[in-house]
């Protein structure tokens, strides 16, 4: 680096906001690797989970890694924080909006990166506004691992504009769209009616499939039919992200339906993606693959029969 980068990072060192995430789970830490890697200052966070047994034990680990300094509470964090950034599960975002409002003030910004529907995201905002803080809502359009925090981000609201031009030299992409609370959400939303639909199918063509010994076949059909994708490479990746997150999935397609149902739209195709995310948690797919994806859809179905048989013994 030389000497006028030096002096550039020198500069965004003395000026950024002092940053907090409220939640730190796989978003929230690998947001905070990328920051620091391009040089962000040390960054606060307070998780619920950071002293549970089974799960405190990984945040404080990342948090050492990271060089993130964990706070004693909500309040604790706002209390010290400039910006403060939400990253937990869509079920609890307005929770954890509503329990760090009491420690927010004016000239605070507070930004939720959750996967939750328009009108989640407006209510948020109405929260943290009437604490007298600022909030944008942030939507991230892919997987954070692979990106950190150059994950693809759509974010609105009308201090928007600001919290990009900080973030932007650190590597943060954001296209703004527009001061309207909602539309980034939107886009997230219906987007992911797609996406997780196609898990939630391919899980269950290739559960079928499997068994008949047609899956081959049938997945060579849709590369016919549907020209473009590796479709068993596909089918093994969707099926992945069924195991891995299908808790945090099922609670976004939650959001989803009620997406749907503020425009109108009955959510029937998103509420039976929940029923197939919420089979791979109350099956113990994460835990029988120990968090991670498996080898291919083969492996996947083959151990879904043998796990099912155990518990339907009468099968």
């Amino acid at each position: 680096m030389g000497p006028a980068a030096s002096r550039r990072r020198l500069h965004y060192h003395e000026t950024v906001p002092r940053l907090g995430f409220v939640g730190f789970g796989e978003a929230a830490y690998n947001i905070t690797k990328g920051l620091r890697a391009a040089g962000w200052p040390a960054i606060a966070a307070w998780d619920i989970h950071h002293q549970t047994p089974g799960r405190g034990e990984k945040i404080r680990a990342r948090a050492a890694e990271t060089g993130t300094r964990l706070m004693a509470s909500n309040r604790d964090l706002a209390e010290n924080c400039d910006w403060i950034f939400s990253a937990v599960t869509a079920d609890q975002a307005l929770t954890a909006a509503q329990q760090t409002a009491p420690g927010l003030r004016a000239g605070q910004i507070y930004v939720d990166l959750n996967s939750v529907s328009p009108g989640r995201k407006q209510e948020i905002d109405a929260v943290v506004r009437a604490a007298g803080a600022d909030f944008v809502e942030i939507t991230m359009m892919a997987p954070v691992p692979p990106y950190l925090q150059k994950v693809p981000i759509l974010a609105g609201g009308v201090k928007a504009k600001e919290v990009e031009s900080v973030m932007a030299p650190f590597g943060m992409k954001m296209e703004l769209v527009g001061d309207k609370i909602g539309v980034a959400a939107a886009t997230k939303m219906c987007r992911s009616v797609m996406v997780k639909g196609i898990e939630a199918l391919l899980t269950e063509c290739v559960l079928a499939a499997t068994y008949y010994g047609a899956a081959e076949k049938v997945l060579d059909s849709l590369g016919d039919t549907f020209p473009g994708p590796d479709w068993n490479k596909q089918a093994s990746y969707c099926i992945g992200r069924v195991v891995v997150h299908g808790e945090r999935r099922a609670r976004e397609m939650e959001e989803v339906a009620a997406t749907l149902r503020e425009a109108g739209v009955d959510p029937i195709m998103a509420e039976a993606t929940v029923r197939r995310m919420d089979w791979s948690v109350e099956l113990g797919l994460k835990e029988l693959f120990r968090g991670e994806d498996p080898a291919d859809y083969h492996a996947f179905a083959e151990a879904v029969r043998s796990r099912m048989l155990q518990t339907t013994p009468n099968r």
